[in-house]
């Protein structure tokens, strides 16, 4: 059985518990979630009022991101063999597939668009939003957006369009709801470079994925 069968029959067996019969939500359940949260009121957030750009970048620096700022798409790639160079990092790695439009080579670098692999150094992404509130990037999962390249390489680079960057979370959620309809099999927020503190409350970057995460927000 796969992942998804095994997770359909879970589901029916629930509602069947519940009494609701069909192995899967009618059309009038589906709307009644959508009524209820198109109704419901948000919660209180803080006030985000100075330029998103400039809080995003402020916030990802805070949580131990590195940021670059560079004018169109076509500024993309040498800013992340900079950062590559800068850094005595590796100029091959893996990128989305939705990104291979975009000239790596031409800055030297080689990025295969695929799913990363265990040997992959490097990985870049874009994104599907950012939000300015906490310096975090949102990564939604896909066949063009594989996961495993924001999570597995050591260095990951994040490519930010600054249209893309939202005040707070529930914007972030209003996007994938308005734009994905049905949601993707993941959502990631990633706020920085992996950590952990378990062990003696020491801080430990790359505990469960990359050392380091560079963004390079696009105006």
């Amino acid at each position: 059985m796969s992942t998804d069968d095994a997770r359909a029959s879970i589901l029916a067996r629930i509602r069947r518990a519940q009494g609701r019969g069909a192995s899967r939500p009618s059309e009038a359940e589906l709307e009644a979630v959508e009524t209820y949260l198109r109704a419901h009121p948000r919660g209180p957030v803080p006030r985000v009022e100075e330029d998103l750009v400039v809080r995003f970048r402020t916030r990802a620096e805070a949580m131990q991101s590195t940021t670059d700022l560079v004018d169109g798409w076509r500024a993309v790639p040498e800013a992340a063999a900079r950062y590559l160079r800068a850094n005595g990092l590796p100029a091959s790695g893996c990128v989305w597939p939705q990104l291979g439009h975009v000239d790596w080579s031409g800055a030297g670098l080689a990025l295969a668009g695929r799913e990363a692999r265990g040997d992959d150094l490097v990985g870049v992404t874009g994104v599907f939003a950012a939000i300015a509130e906490t310096g975090t990037i949102v990564v939604v999962s896909g066949p063009d957006t594989p996961a495993s390249v924001s999570l597995l390489p050591e260095t990951h680079i994040a490519v930010v369009p600054a249209a893309r960057i939202v005040r707070h979370m529930e914007d972030a959620f209003d996007l994938a709801r308005s734009e994905l309809g049905a949601l993707p099999r993941a959502i990631n927020f990633i706020s920085g470079p992996s950590r952990t503190a378990d062990i003696e409350q020491v801080m430990i970057l790359g505990a469960h994925g990359p050392y380091r995460v560079h963004l390079i927000v696009v105006r």
